[in-house]
């Protein structure tokens, strides 16, 4: 009879090796809660990505990660879809003919927000990634923007004390930001005081200030939300369209990287699956807590909160990078 041959294994070794999984899943678990919170919120994603990296190591190669870092955004991307999903859904038995135009409206002004972005981040992504995504152009990124979140709602807030609003929250014959709704609004005030209000014009706007995202640090909805704001739009509408331009953005970006990942010949086995399923998971369910969140944070509160914390956030990745890690040789 033929003795069935097996492989010597160290005592303990099983467990071992099961634990390095469940810690590489909780490291892609801890990746996807920064995701769905940064990617919604104007705190640059990357930013806090690079630090994430900095300190908890993913045991992947180094083209997985790349890739891993843009295709979690799906799961972030899916909650939008999921939130929303009534409002952007052209083919909703609950809404009429006009409820339909309007959907497919909306579509087309969000496809005519995209096209900045893709006719320059197509053929400037990789060049970009290899020339800027370094800890001090993101540390510039993240202090010059957040203290144009803090000078622009200032400016807002001077404003809204000398334009005279009309009932409904729009300003007496102003078209940039001014009040757009009652005294308990928190201040937010806008001429474009809801999606419908949005022109063509505005939105291909908006989608040339998400041009800037590709420096990174910048943040896509910072800059968008930044766009939507110097444009005359309430910061909920501002927010709410930033979510909504992200959609193919996003899928795009993913794709691209999907595709671009398998063409220089990467792969993936079921361990790198899982932690990229883990991630996208994680990013989904925060990213739904994160969003609505956010949506009821805009209608009380403005935006200054994120400019001081993008500062402080840039000078701390300044000092890490610059400073303690030549000091300490790390």
């Amino acid at each position: 009879m033929r003795a069935r041959e097996t492989a010597f294994e160290p005592p303990g070794a099983g467990g071992r090796a099961i634990m390095v999984q469940y810690m590489e899943w909780l490291k892609a678990f801890l990746f996807g809660i920064v995701e769905g919170i940064t990617e919604w919120l104007p705190i640059s994603s990357t930013g806090h990505m690079i630090l994430v990296d900095e300190f908890i190591k993913l045991n992947v190669s180094k083209t997985f990660l790349n890739m891993f870092l843009v295709v979690i955004q799906l799961g972030a991307i899916l909650a939008v879809c999921v939130l929303f999903f009534h409002e952007l859904n052209p083919f909703s038995p609950s809404k009429g003919k006009g409820g339909r135009r309007d959907t497919w409206k909306l579509w087309g002004k969000i496809v005519l927000g995209c096209i900045p972005a893709a006719a320059v981040g197509l053929p400037l992504n990789d060049w970009m990634e290899d020339h800027f995504y370094n800890a001090p152009v993101v540390a510039v990124a993240l202090i010059v923007y957040g203290i144009a979140f803090i000078v622009i709602e200032t400016r807002r807030a001077r404003m809204r004390e000398t334009v005279d609003v009309l009932p409904g929250g729009r300003p007496a014959g102003a078209h940039f930001a001014a009040p757009a709704a009652g005294e308990d609004d928190g201040g937010d005030f806008g001429s474009i005081a809801t999606l419908d209000d949005l022109s063509w014009k505005t939105a291909l706007g908006i989608g040339l200030f998400q041009v800037l995202s590709l420096v990174p640090g910048t943040s896509r909805s910072g800059s968008t939300i930044i766009g939507g704001l110097l444009l005359g739009c309430t910061r909920a509408v501002a927010s709410k369209f930033t979510f909504f331009l992200a959609i193919p953005v996003m899928f795009g970006a993913s794709a691209l990287k999907l595709v671009k990942f398998f063409l220089k010949g990467g792969t993936f086995g079921a361990s790198e699956a899982a932690i990229l399923g883990v991630g996208c998971v994680v990013a989904f369910v925060v990213s739904l807590v994160a969003i609505k969140w956010l949506m009821g944070f805009v209608k009380r509160h403005d935006f200054k909160v994120f400019g001081v914390y993008r500062i402080v956030l840039g000078i701390i990745v300044l000092a890490y990078f610059l400073v303690a890690v030549p000091m300490l040789g790390l």
